[in-house]
């Protein structure tokens, strides 16, 4: 059991990389976004689907937090893959907005504008270790809307 929970927490291992892992994690996100896309869920459904996502993420990062010792390991990409597949929900996947949703997002994971911060520094294990990313999904998401 161990072993599914590093594998799923680390994105297959990408958490390992030596160099930004949390952005080569939120690239994960885009074939996914894709697929998403193209099995043309209705709103409910994929609404579902983030949430049910998202519990699963925040059970298996809580689970790999305590086996790291580190309730927010830089191994952990999990949440970065949530807040993305939230970023990019309802958004057309193109280049151009795939990219915009990326950009964005990794921006907001870095600056965690309000409530992001706060979920980040107060909530722990993983509610918290995914509930930041979820919101920095959310920002991104209602961005590229407005502009596209």
């Amino acid at each position: 059991m161990r072993h599914a929970i590093t594998f799923l927490a680390t994105g297959a291992y990408v958490g390992y990389l030596p160099v930004a892992p949390g952005t080569f994690g939120s690239l994960l996100a885009i074939p996914l976004l894709c697929a998403l896309a193209r099995l043309r869920l209705t709103p409910a459904v994929l609404l579902a689907g983030l949430g049910a996502f998202s519990v699963l993420a925040m059970i298996v990062c809580h689970r790999a937090g305590v086996a790291y010792a580190d309730a927010d390991s830089g191994k952990i990409v999990l949440d970065e893959v949530c807040g993305m597949l939230v970023a990019g929900a309802w958004i057309v996947p193109t280049t151009a907005s795939l990219v915009l949703v990326f950009v964005l997002f990794r921006l907001f994971d870095i600056v965690k504008p309000f409530p992001a911060r706060y979920l980040d520094r107060h909530v722990r294990n993983g509610i918290g270790v995914v509930a930041d990313d979820l919101v920095a999904g959310l920002y991104a998401n209602l961005v590229v809307r407005a502009l596209t």
